[in-house]
């Protein structure tokens, strides 16, 4: 078996950069590996920042040399921290442009997240592009023992589901899915009338919301979960059940200019908790 079919094996995905802020994603990295019983691929992405046409060899050499020691010094780190099978990957920048590439034979992506990361940063664009499920996790301290989806009840959202269960079911956490559904603007014509009636809209949303959970009950008896509906926009029901959680689970609904849609992106740059995006469209198409 030669080097590229190895890195094809499944596995956990994660882009390290070698600062200390980033050792809070490379400790969430080695966990999901350990738990899902998968290899670790570490990747470091070098990249020759001046246009084509101006290339320097030597300069080239140094460059990359550079982020073998970098990416060398990543994969002791993560054997420290109790990785099973590690593996290394060195690719050539920009990083958003490598990470999604590198993502598409992965089972996850897991990458850090600085403070309100500016447009067009690594932890915006690689869970908008990526077509695999991908974890932004910013530095911080140990969180609450609990996953929270967001969820609008619709087939879409299926794979949201699917992913927040199974991270439950992975860590032994607990799971609570969350419906915001006050968004009268984003449904079609024949619903306007609910958006008049606060009572059934509740009603006729709820009814939508146990029936999109109650199959994932049903395989995963074992989770202790939680469902809430809330006659709020879904940015702010989102950042309320947030400030209890470990891990916040979203999709993508985005299209055009925002693929993430604006739920995800926002909370994407304010949230302070691990963020998973799990791409229901673009792993479609």
């Amino acid at each position: 078996m030669n080097g590229v079919e190895r890195i094809r094996r499944p596995h956990v995905l994660f882009g390290y950069d070698g600062t200390q802020r980033n050792d809070a994603a490379l400790r969430w990295a080695v966990e999901e590996a350990r738990r899902r019983e998968l290899d670790l691929v570490i990747c470091h992405c070098w990249h020759w920042p001046y246009a084509s046409g101006h290339e320097d060899p030597d300069t080239e050499a140094i460059l990359k040399r550079a982020g073998e020691n970098i990416l060398a010094r990543g994969v002791r780190r993560a054997r420290e921290l109790g990785a099973p099978v590690v593996r290394r990957r060195l690719m050539r920048g920009p990083v958003d442009e490598a990470l999604v590439r590198a993502s598409g034979t992965a089972e996850l992506t897991v990458i850090g997240s600085g403070e309100e990361p500016d447009e067009g940063a690594p932890e915006l664009e690689v869970p908008a592009k990526a077509p695999r499920p991908v974890i932004v996790v910013p530095d911080g301290e140990k969180r609450p023992r609990r996953v929270v989806a967001g969820t609008d009840a619709t087939e879409s959202c299926d794979p949201v589901l699917a992913f927040a269960f199974g991270e439950a079911a992975l860590r032994g956490w607990d799971l609570h899915v969350v419906y915001g559904c006050w968004e009268p603007a984003s449904v079609e014509e024949h619903e306007w009338a609910l958006f008049t009636d606060r009572e059934l809209l509740e009603k006729t949303r709820t009814a939508e919301l146990e029936d999109a959970v109650a199959p994932w009950r049903e395989r995963h008896p074992d989770i202790e979960v939680t469902v809430s509906l809330l006659l709020e926009r879904p940015l702010e029901a989102l950042a309320e059940a947030a400030d209890g959680a470990g891990l916040l689970v979203l999709g993508d609904r985005g299209t055009g200019f925002d693929p993430l849609g604006a739920t995800s992106s926002a909370m994407l740059r304010r949230s302070s908790l691990p963020v998973a995006i799990i791409p229901g469209r673009r792993s479609r198409e």
